[in-house]
């Protein structure tokens, strides 16, 4: 799949996520992904790289699954292979490589890391948060891992929680823009949507990430302000992605506007934090 489908389909899976939210259909997995708004960026442990080709991610595959079959104790190697192997789409084998790495390295707290992010990437949710709690400590604490550890939270369903860390990590990085990011998406699933809004406004001030002011757009669409959700989807994209992001919106808002006029979906009940 070339990699403008998969930014679009993670677009969908963000706009699908927060339309069922927000709206209050009746179902009991609408439940986020680490992936739309925070593949590579918000809930990562690593700092965003240039966007690149999966040619040559399949190039560090050989490169360092080579360097980890000769010495699997090579954390080093272990996180690059297990980040090109993430990127191809093999993630329950980028777990296992981090998982064997793990092993050999267990007090190496940027390996412990990427472990967490892996499992979770997986649904692994428990195992994830027991891996990044060992991945930091309270007198040495980490912020991105903080932030990673939210969006689990959120992932579960469990909204309080998750907004708790990233508040924590913002008292080490005041205005960091990818975990605002986080925490408005955060507010989105909790049906907070103003506030959802001024947290993602504070993050696109900050940030160039096109992901955060697509997931603006995203809120600023639930609350049926359409055409300043169009300007603001049509920012930073070619013609044919804007184009299918302002599909979404407009079909996010239809529904939305059916569901209102129909009466049929029941509102979520709060997360009772289980």
């Amino acid at each position: 799949m070339q990699r403008s489908s998969a930014r679009l389909l993670a677009s969908v899976g963000l706009a699908a996520v927060l339309a069922a939210a927000v709206a209050g259909c009746s179902t009991t997995t609408a439940t986020p992904t680490l992936a739309p708004v925070a593949a590579d960026t918000t809930g990562s442990i690593a700092t965003p790289s240039t966007v690149r080709t999966e040619a040559e991610w399949r190039r560090d595959m050989e490169t360092y699954g080579a360097q980890y079959r000769a010495n699997p104790g090579d954390a080093n190697a272990a996180m690059q292979y297990a980040q090109a192997l993430r990127q191809i789409g093999q993630r329950a084998q980028a777990a296992a490589v981090l998982e064997q790495a793990s092993i050999h390295n267990p007090q190496n707290k940027a390996l412990l890391g990427a472990y967490g992010r892996a499992l979770a990437d997986n649904r692994n949710f428990e195992q994830a948060l027991d891996v990044l709690n060992r991945a930091h400590s309270p007198d040495q604490p980490d912020w991105r891992i903080l932030s990673v550890q939210g969006a689990v939270f959120d992932q579960m369903g469990r909204h309080a929680e998750a907004q708790r860390y990233y508040a924590s990590a913002l008292r080490l990085v005041p205005d960091e823009p990818s975990v605002l990011s986080n925490l408005g998406l955060s507010y989105a699933l909790s049906k907070n949507l103003p506030k959802a809004e001024a947290t993602l406004r504070r993050a696109a001030e900050k940030s160039s990430d096109q992901k955060v002011r697509q997931n603006l757009a995203l809120v600023v669409g639930l609350q049926g302000r359409f055409p300043e959700a169009e300007t603001i989807a049509r920012g930073d994209l070619s013609p044919d992605e804007a184009a299918a992001n302002v599909a979404i919106l407009r079909k996010m808002l239809a529904q939305q506007n059916d569901w209102k006029r129909n009466k049929r979906a029941s509102p979520l009940a709060p997360s009772t934090g289980s």
